[in-house]
């Protein structure tokens, strides 16, 4: 949080002399001090969700390729002649412990093209697939074993 304020800083301020640095670096360390007085954060926390940043982005770049691959899959069930989508909503289940890394789940699903999260409570998801060979593997997908690892990872 502490980096942010300060890049935020340096950012807004639009040129980098060394007085707009200390500066910076002064007013970004009473906000932090602020912040995690007045938020309760913990400064250990923040420390473990850096060492998660390559796994997010890892996470973030698996999302594009999957996200590209549906939309050439949309694209040929559409354009395949003389056979119709046969569109069906599945259920199923997935092992994630916290409630951010379902949601993040269950964006992600809704983000792929020819899946819909139309529902989800707890562990379990409603979704609404465009043809039924998106229903393949959506309960085991790399989505889930990579926020599994995340979570193991905090």
């Amino acid at each position: 949080m502490y980096l942010l304020f300060f890049l935020l800083w340096i950012i807004f301020n639009g040129r980098v002399t060394a007085e707009i640095v200390v500066l910076g670096l002064l007013l970004s360390a009473l906000v932090y001090l602020f912040c995690v007085k007045l938020m309760g954060l913990n400064p250990r926390n923040e420390l473990r969700y850096i060492k998660l940043t390559p796994k997010v982005l890892h996470y973030i770049g698996v999302l594009l390729v999957e996200i590209l691959k549906a939309n050439f899959q949309v694209v040929r069930i559409i354009l395949r002649p003389g056979k119709e989508p046969s569109p069906m909503i599945c259920h199923f289940k997935v092992p994630l412990r916290t409630d951010a890394a379902r949601m993040i789940l269950a964006n992600s699903i809704t983000l792929t093209p020819g899946t819909i999260t139309v529902q989800m409570d707890g562990d379990e998801y409603v979704v609404h697939c465009l043809d039924t060979s998106f229903r393949d593997g959506i309960e085991d997908s790399v989505f889930v074993h990579l926020l599994m690892e995340m979570e193991a990872s905090l």
